[in-house]
């Protein structure tokens, strides 16, 4: 009850970031449940049902993010002076958030029922009614128990994820002079993350070249099978990536206040220093799914003169795994500006000059932007060898 009222007098921006997550909730939840409508009108082909359900984990994994994300700018979360003493600790202040982000993917994952039976002819009345009933096994009856189970999954994953992560966040809280005082340590996941990435490539064109050895696997919305190495080689490239992310923002703070910084290199990359932890995984995160977009893209190019290459729902996982991603990098990005605040106030009543505060931040975008771009165009080109070979 308390999430919902706080639901009813939020800002719109904070509702309209809700939302988002309600359907990024909405479209997770519709592509399970085309997966259980394939199931049912195949039950002979259980492996292909299988690929299909695990297909769905990057576009779950990425909602749960984005929602993780979008709880921890929310401003009703944000711990308070005087909270503690109404009842609004950290563990209940983690509950809020939990409910909240449940309530929002609820909401999404009844829109997917809705669209899905309407789709399947169950519901009349509507444009499109009855569209898909093929595709959907509209002549088969549904397992109620099935459904239930696949709606809940990302109500029930991104509440408990919200939960851990805002409770983790309340117990490590840094105030605004701790982050800007002396350099933070830099991250430990660097060397383990490049490493991953180097093991992922070459686990990749190992699987490649002996593609007759192992077990293959269907890519979505292509005619031709990847062996199972090359896909699980991807994934640990893409695990590397963002574990190495908090690291390489780091280094990219480091690097901007070598060789006699003036005051606004030496902001930029005292700020990227303290905010690697926080903005480098959502970045690396990123990074790897713009190479794997890059990749596809190298892959799927031949035959899109021939033959439509992907059909609408290998289209919305891929529309969803990107914008959850980027709509987490940018809610990441409010959550640091938001943090920094009281510390950007302070500098301006010592009379630093708004114009050199600006000219800091522009010279963190395109810092990170110098140092991203061409590793993401270097990794998609490696790992998109393999597969157009």
């Amino acid at each position: 009850m308390l999430a919902l009222r706080l639901a009813r007098g939020s800002h719109p921006v904070v509702l309209l970031r809700r939302l988002l997550v309600a359907a990024a909730s909405a479209g997770v939840g519709f592509l399970l449940l085309c997966t259980l409508g394939y199931a049912i009108g195949h039950p002979a082909h259980a492996v292909p049902s299988l690929l299909r359900l695990l297909w769905c984990l990057a576009p779950l994994a990425a909602t749960v993010q984005f929602a993780v994300a979008v709880a921890r700018t929310d401003p009703s979360t944000r711990p308070r002076t005087g909270l503690s003493a109404v009842g609004l600790g950290p563990l209940r202040l983690a509950a809020t958030a939990a409910a909240s982000t449940a309530l929002s993917c609820t909401l999404g994952s009844m829109v997917a029922l809705l669209v899905f039976l309407h789709l399947r002819g169950d519901l009349s009345g509507l444009p499109f009614d009855g569209a898909a009933t093929e595709l959907l096994a509209a002549d088969r009856p549904l397992p109620l128990a099935a459904v239930v189970v696949l709606l809940a999954v990302v109500p029930l994953t991104a509440s408990a994820a919200s939960a851990l992560t805002l409770r983790r966040r309340t117990a490590e809280q840094p105030t605004a002079e701790a982050a800007s005082a002396a350099p933070t340590a830099p991250p430990a996941g660097l060397p383990w993350g490049v490493a991953l990435t180097a093991v992922g490539l070459a686990v990749e064109t190992y699987a490649s070249r002996s593609a007759g050895a192992h077990p293959a696997l269907p890519l979505p919305g292509h005619p031709d099978i990847a062996p199972a190495g090359v896909l699980a080689g991807w994934v640990l490239t893409a695990l590397g990536l963002a574990l190495a992310g908090p690291g390489l923002v780091h280094l990219c703070g480091f690097l901007l206040q070598a060789v006699r910084p003036g005051a606004v290199r030496l902001l930029a990359g005292r700020a990227l220093q303290s905010e690697a932890g926080r903005i480098g995984r959502p970045l690396g995160v990123v990074c790897a799914t713009a190479s794997g977009v890059l990749a596809a893209t190298a892959l799927y190019a031949p035959a899109a003169a021939t033959a439509p290459s992907f059909g609408p729902l290998t289209a919305l996982g891929a529309a969803l795994v990107l914008a959850c991603t980027t709509a987490t990098l940018l809610s990441v990005a409010l959550e640091t500006r938001q943090s920094r605040a009281p510390l950007t106030q302070a500098l301006l009543r010592q009379g630093a000059p708004a114009q050199a505060l600006r000219a800091a931040a522009a010279t963190r975008t395109l810092a990170l932007l110098a140092l991203f771009t061409p590793l993401t165009w270097a990794v998609a080109t490696l790992a998109a060898a393999p597969l157009t070979a």
